[in-house]
């Protein structure tokens, strides 16, 4: 088919907003699934999607299409996740289409990542076609909607399409919409091969497989794909198209949407925005935009049975191969044994992760606080990375620490304006300025650090805006701040796994939450435990959880009382000989109060 009739386009929208219904409803009218096939969130493939009713992985999908000129059109259809922790997922998809569905909800209206890949569909040059979804709802609130999305868009009120995909009310107009506006892809197909990777699969038995768009030349089975980020070459078996199941093809133009098969067995040689071309027809420039997907927030995973411990390196290993963006190394803690560290791109990542590993392969985690990673600069001038409160350096080797800052975007109706710019003060947020989307909607930015914003940033914030603020962010820079390293000792020993690192104005506050929370959880023992927060040398706050005590005195009726003491005395005795080779069981739910502690 010529690319005049091709059209390839991806949803964007805020999390919830109708994303997987309106592809649905797309594949349901185009005839691409049979009435019987059909199921609610047909293009998310796994169950933790279909339960949490998110998108976690691109899916790419080929749909024909007569339009009303007669004429036959081919769409590619990219549904993208809509959660901030995969912005690269969604900009690689982006640039994979030359147009976009914007859709809004008609109840909630323009939220943050509204905005913010609305921001990318632009910076991308892509047709973007606004659409309100849900415009059924009882409390739909179309007009104020519209002139929301005029403010953000600089459109037209009659460019906005009004639609229900649940119900199919204005899906004619998007198919309308989407032959219409958006621009076909140029035909450059004597050009030599360029294709970019926007995701990946692996199957067991042909290896990792490539999802591409093919931009310069013919990419067909029989030659060998060079790719730009690394050195290795593999040869090409098979190409083909998406149509839920994969459709083998002779070749992908330019301007098609696919797949290849190569036998590639390592899926960390496929990186998401990475440029591949062939050996018999090389070019000589990647496509633009490319960038390795680096981690946001640490943690460690540990088998709560040390036996397991083979097993969930080999479950890592299994689900590495669908998730390039997953990192982790083998650590060893004191106090859980031997585990791994694991870098997500942030907590909804690493909440999928752990959710899966125990669904999927059967295991009983135990998890660490997560951190985020920190450059600590030496008083030799050298910069070291550290991910994990274990690795920090001793105090008199640092010169600063680097903290990673985020640009965030927060909308919300104006009634919550204030109780927002406390919260973020409270997380030493920096402001910068305040944007008006319409007279009841404001759009607030602040610079602020990551680290503070990873735990409980999220719930407060809905919390104090009653459900309705949104929040988007995106890694700014490095920031030098006034941080320390907090250390828990139980039983006068460090405890790896329950140290932090904090800012020095909370250190006081934090110390003494923990040590409040943690007297709660340890169990006691037969001796007194000592529970101590410290900087550096440096005591801050104690707790001690008192021992299960043994009435020694009851057998005695009277007498003289040196024989009552020489009974405590002989007690106190066996509790230190006790206490100096006692070992003090630390519960799961010890390890993660850090998350629960409130210094508000």
């Amino acid at each position: 088919m010529p690319t005049t009739h091709i059209r390839n386009f991806c949803i964007i929208a805020h999390i919830d907003h109708g994303k997987s219904t309106l592809a649905d409803r797309l594949l349901e009218e185009t005839h691409t699934l049979a009435k019987k096939d059909m199921k609610a969130q047909v293009l998310d493939s796994m169950d933790l999607e279909r339960e949490r009713g998110i998108t976690i992985k691109s899916h790419p999908i080929q749909m024909h299409y007569k339009h009303k000129d007669k004429q036959d059109y081919i769409l590619n259809l990219i549904d993208t996740p809509g959660h901030v922790d995969f912005t690269y997922e969604v900009s690689r998809s982006l640039a994979a289409c030359e147009g976009a569905l914007l859709l809004v909800d008609a109840a909630q209206g323009v939220e943050a990542q509204t905005v913010s890949n609305t921001y990318l569909a632009v910076e991308s040059n892509l047709t973007v076609i606004p659409v309100i979804n849900k415009v059924d709802l009882s409390s739909a609130r179309v007009e104020e909607v519209k002139g929301q999305l005029v403010e953000l868009l600089g459109c037209d009120e009659d460019e906005i399409i009004t639609a229900s995909a649940k119900s199919g009310f204005g899906i004619q107009d998007v198919f309308d919409a989407i032959v219409d506006r958006i621009p076909p892809p140029e035909d450059r197909s004597h050009s030599p091969v360029r294709a970019m990777i926007f995701d990946s699969l692996h199957d067991n038995y042909k290896g990792a497989i490539p999802y591409v768009r093919v931009f310069d030349g013919v990419l067909k089975g029989g030659t060998t794909a060079k790719f730009f980020a690394h050195d290795r070459q593999y040869d090409i078996t098979e190409v083909g198209h998406f149509v839920l199941k994969q459709i083998p093809a002779k070749e992908l133009r330019a301007g098609d949407v696919g797949y290849l098969l190569a036998s590639i067995r390592d899926v960390s040689h496929i990186l998401p925005g990475d440029t591949i071309t062939t050996k018999q027809d090389s070019a000589v420039e990647p496509l633009p935009g490319f960038k390795e997907i680096k981690p946001m927030v640490f943690s460690g995973l540990y088998p709560s049975d040390a036996d397991d411990y083979d097993q969930l390196r080999i479950a890592l290993d299994k689900l590495k191969l669908n998730d390039a963006s997953l990192l982790y190394e083998p650590e060893t803690s004191e106090a859980l044994g031997f585990g791994f560290r694991c870098g997500f791109l942030g907590l909804l990542h690493m909440e999928i992760i752990q959710e899966r590993l125990e669904r999927e392969f059967d295991l009983a985690l135990v998890t660490t606080t997560p951190n985020v990673r920190y450059k600590v600069e030496l008083r030799s001038g050298e910069i070291v990375e550290v991910d994990t409160p274990a690795k920090m350096p001793p105090t008199g080797e640092i010169q600063s620490i680097l903290e990673p800052h985020v640009s965030a975007e927060i909308i919300t109706p104006k009634e919550f304006i204030g109780n927002i710019m406390t919260l973020c003060q409270k997380k030493r947020g920096m402001y910068k300025n305040t944007n008006y989307l319409t007279a009841d909607k404001a759009q607030l930015h602040y610079d602020l650090p990551l680290g503070e914003i990873i735990f409980d940033f999220y719930d407060k914030l809905k919390s104090t805006s009653k459900g309705y603020a949104s929040l988007d962010y995106h890694l700014s820079d490095y920031v030098s701040g006034d941080l320390k390293k907090l250390d828990i000792l139980i039983n006068n020993e460090t405890v790896d796994a329950l140290s932090f690192i904090t800012h020095t104005n909370d250190a006081y506050s934090r110390g003494v939450a923990m040590c409040t929370k943690l007297k709660e959880l340890i169990p006691r023992q037969m001796f007194d435990v000592p529970i101590q927060a410290a900087l550096g040398n440096k005591i801050i706050s104690r707790a001690t959880v008192k021992a299960i005590k043994k009435n020694v005195t009851a057998k005695c009726y009277g007498g003289d009382i040196t024989r009552k003491r020489k009974l405590w005395e002989k007690q106190k005795e066996g509790k230190k000989r006790m206490k100096s080779i006692g070992k003090v069981e630390i519960p799961q739910e010890a390890l993660l109060a850090v998350l629960q502690i409130d210094t508000d």
